[in-house]
């Protein structure tokens, strides 16, 4: 049973261990993490997503958006996922989603899950339809889309590396 819950001060240990084992597998970006692999401090990555959850607070540069860790049945993160609520001229070509699994917790479904989790948090906010980018050679994760109804809708070039868009109506 995977479980979305918004991060808070009681998750700190856990979500330094969780960005830990991205780092201790050669990865330093952790997708959807609303720059949690590039902050050294928790406090002010949690007021950072905290703050952007509201439109009043929402830091200008970015768009409102909701993130969640994802847990198992023990209670342990094994992901991590965000909602963007609308795009900007950056978001464009990244979309309304991103995600990340733990590298020990792959290939059990949680991506799969936290996608269609946040497809119905989507829905409760209004939302018709996200757009989620992937590289072409992230075959995992081009899965998990597909099985959430994703279709292809285009593609693009970032850093000299091919990405599609994806687009799931809701």
């Amino acid at each position: 049973m995977l479980r979305l819950i918004r991060p808070s001060k009681e998750h700190e240990l856990q979500a330094l261990d969780f960005k830990q084992e991205f780092f201790d597998n050669n990865e330093r970006v952790i997708n959807g993490s609303e720059l949690l692999d590039q902050k050294d401090n928790y406090e002010e990555w949690l007021t950072s997503v905290s703050n952007n959850t509201c439109e009043e607070t929402v830091n200008p540069a970015w768009v409102i958006t909701d993130t969640f860790f994802a847990t198992d049945e023990s209670g342990r993160i094994v992901g991590i996922i965000d909602l963007r609520h609308t795009l900007n001229d950056f978001l464009k070509d990244f979309g309304n989603c991103g995600y990340s699994v733990r590298p020990s917790e792959r290939r059990k479904g949680y991506a799969t899950e936290m996608l269609r989790q946040v497809l119905e948090v989507a829905k409760r906010c209004g939302m018709d339809e996200l757009h989620l980018s992937v590289e072409r050679d992230n075959e995992p994760s081009i899965k998990t889309i597909k099985s959430n109804g994703g279709v292809y809708e285009r593609s693009f070039e970032f850093e000299n590396e091919m990405a599609d868009i994806y687009r799931i109506a809701l």
